[in-house]
Order: structure tokens, then C-alpha cells, then sequence
């Protein structure tokens, strides 16, 4: 079979065996893959996340001089069944998969590792058990969209967002792009998207973004912060305890007795935004941490690829809450597959162009360029070498 193959930052087309599906294992022709951010990450910088990984307790990460088949978004169609499989999903039905793969207790990431190549290549191996049929009909460059956006899904989850909050995402890549999808999808009233490139502002606001902004131009702080009543110093959150205070003075009860009712009933509970971090390079979160208002909720989605140093004193100070996510549970993998089958889920905004395996280099060198390109599925079937538009 032809794959695209990766050595030492370098990308080219090869011919290998087609693999055999294990023990509990499926092998699918791919009928696309998407290139996601850590595919662009791993061609250069691999080592720095095999060393990180390596302390999470996977030692299995592509190395710099290893060679690896790169693509974890992966949609196809089932060929084959390993021994022992159940054998539920008939060979020919259209299927996305969660990138893992076991043999025996050792997991790996498909795409992501020499011991489970992945979707830039006509056949791969996926863990039947983590294999979803796609339903209604998707058209494939939907489908394949399933893994990206799970990510996503998972993030908005991990920031516990609710309709009536504001919104904030930072970097208007495919990651982001992909949060205001599912933001909007949530029925998030308002959702503030911020971006330096002019084209990724574009897909923002088609993505439903209801205020985008450049940075380079306009605050989304202040954007934020109107009308919303957010707290963005500490004298303002002074002022507003000794207010409270003495108003309820006022009343016929002790105004500790009458704060204890309020808060209860979640009436002291400080208005703050829900901040999305999509950006991913060193000095965002610090930024973060000095501009957003005071008790704001910051999810860290992007992946800064080196060390990067913040603040913690404004943290400490603005009482902000600061949390990582990765991936994404079955649960949500399969909640989001099928978000985007029912139509609630909107994501064909994207996919911005599609390649064969032996334009993946090409696309890799376009993708560098923010306002030419959001996301390129590679497509094993075509022929062409150039990037064609969607």
C-alpha cells in the first residue's frame, strides 16, 4: 500500500505492507485523514513531546530519527476483522475510530508512535471495541472531522460553560475554530473569538462567533467585559464587598445571615467569563492571566510545544481558575460523532482543502501560513499532488 511517511522532518510517499488487524482489531481503508496540530508539532519537534510523554508514563512516542505514518483523524471503511474480534461491524461500512490500539496491556496512539502507524496511508489498523459506525449518511469530510471536534466537545465540558455565559476563545486555528463550533452548538449566547490573521477571523465568525476581534486592534477583554458587570480590578471587587455589606446592614437581620440566603441561592457567585486558550505558544497563558477580568474560568486547549513561564501571583490575586485538557472520553467521541450526523453540530466550515498522499508535504508547508488554509483532509485516492480548494 502507498503511505506517506515520516523521517527526520521529512515527508515522502512509500510503499509498505498492508497491516494485519490483530486481536480484537479492525483493518479499514482510509477514505480520509485529517492533518491535525501535533502532526505539524511532530514533524519537528517530536523529541520535546516523547520526553514529556515519557514522564506521563509512555515511553512509546515517535522519536525525531525514528520513521512513523503519521494521522489520527482518521474516517474509512472496515476490509477486515483480526482474530477474536466480535465482528458487529460488517466489512464495508463506513466507520471513525478513537486512535488507540492495544495488544495485550500496551496501548498505543495511533499515528503517534512506530508500534501503530496511522491515517496517512490506504489501510490502517484500529482497535475494533473504540470503532463507531457513522450514521446517517455523513459525508466523509464530516465524518473525519469526528476525532478534531471531540477535542472540542471535551474542552467545553472540562469548562463546565453554560448557556447565559460569555465566552472567550483565543486563537481561531482548527482547535479554536472547533471549540466555537460546539460552543455555539451548546447554545452559548455569546461567544467572543480573537485572531491577528484577517482569514481565520473569517471562519470565526462563520463558525457563529457573535463578536470577533484582532487583538492587534481591539481588547476582547474589553469586548468581554461590556455590559456583563465582570469585575476586572480589585478595588472594583472591593468596593462591591463593602457595598454589600452595607446594604444589607440595612435590612432587620444580621447581614451575615442575610449574605449566608444569598449565597445559597447563587446570588454572590461572581459573573466571569469562560476563557479558551487555542493558541499555544509561549507567553499566551501569562497574557491570559494579566487581561482576563477577575474569578475568570481558563481552559488551556492549545499545546505549547517548549517550556513558558507565567505568573502565578495574578492568578493568586484575580482568584482565577486554570485547567488543561486532552482528548476526550468515549462518551464524547461518540456524542460528538453523532452531533455532527443530527445536523446540531455544525463543523463545514473547516475543512478548507483536500490532497493526495503525495501533496502531504505540500500541505504541511501551507499549513504554516495562517490565512491561506484551516483544515486539509488527505484523500488516498486522489492523484493529484496540489492542494485542491473545498
Amino acid at each position: 500500500m502507498r503511505a506517506a511517511s515520516l523521517t527526520q522532518g521529512r515527508l515522502e510517499v512509500v510503499d509498505l505492507p498492508v497491516p494485519r488487524p490483530g486481536a480484537g482489531q479492525l483493518l479499514l481503508e482510509v477514505k480520509r485523514c485529517g492533518i491535525c496540530g501535533s502532526d505539524l508539532h511532530c514533524r519537528l519537534h517530536a523529541d520535546q513531546l516523547a520526553d514529556v510523554l515519557d514522564l506521563c508514563g509512555y515511553p512509546r512516542y515517535v522519536r525525531y530519527d525514528q520513521t512513523v505514518v503519521l494521522g489520527h483523524e482518521i474516517f474509512g471503511e472496515v476490509v477486515d476483522h483480526g482474530p477474536w474480534s466480535v465482528g458487529a461491524i460488517k466489512a464495508g461500512t463506513p466507520v471513525v475510530s478513537i486512535p488507540l490500539v492495544r495488544r495485550g496491556r500496551q496501548v498505543d496512539g495511533v499515528g503517534l508512535s512506530t508500534f501503530a502507524p496511522g491515517g496517512y496511508a490506504e489501510h490502517v489498523v484500529v482497535q475494533e471495541a473504540l470503532t463507531l459506525p457513522v450514521p446517517n449518511g455523513l459525508p466523509a469530510d464530516l465524518a473525519v472531522l469526528t476525532e478534531p471536534m471531540a477535542v472540542a466537545w471535551h474542552a467545553v465540558n472540562r469548562g463546565e460553560v453554560t448557556r447565559k455565559d460569555v465566552a472567550i476563545v483565543l486563537g481561531c486555528g482548527p482547535v479554536g475554530l472547533a471549540v466555537i463550533s460546539v460552543l455555539k452548538a451548546r447554545g452559548v449566547g455569546t461567544v467572543i473569538a480573537g485572531d491577528y490573521s484577517a482569514g481565520r477571523r473569517s471562519l470565526a465568525g462563520k463558525c457563529g462567533a457573535d463578536v470577533v476581534v484582532d487583538p492587534a486592534v481591539e481588547s476582547p477583554w474589553e469586548s468581554a467585559s461590556a455590559g456583563h458587570g465582570f469585575m476586572t480590578t480589585m478595588p472594583d471587587e472591593y468596593n462591591a464587598g463593602i457595598d454589600a455589606v452595607e446594604g444589607l446592614a440595612r435590612l432587620p437581620v444580621p447581614w451575615w445571615t442575610a449574605w449566608r440566603a444569598l449565597e445559597a441561592v447563587g446570588r454572590t457567585r461572581p459573573h466571569r467569563p469562560v476563557v479558551f486558550e487555542c493558541v499555544g505558544v509561549p507567553g499566551v497563558v501569562d497574557g491570559i492571566l494579566a487581561g482576563a477580568p477577575l474569578h475568570s474560568r481558563v481552559v488551556v486547549v492549545g499545546v505549547c510545544m517548549g517550556p513558558d513561564t507565567f505568573r502565578p501571583s495574578l492568578a493568586v490575586n484575580k482568584e482565577l481558575d486554570l485547567r488543561f485538557v486532552v482528548g476526550y472520553t468515549p462518551l464524547e467521541f461518540r456524542d460528538t460523532l453523532h452531533a455532527l450526523a443530527d445536523g446540531t453540530l455544525d463543523a463545514s466550515h473547516l475543512v478548507t482543502g483536500r490532497v493526495g498522499l503525495g501533496g502531504v508535504a505540500a500541505a504541511f508547508t501551507t499549513l504554516a501560513e495562517p490565512e491561506v488554509h484551516a483544515k486539509i483532509l488527505i484523500d488516498p485516492s486522489l492523484d493529484a499532488d496540489r492542494i485542491l480548494p473545498q
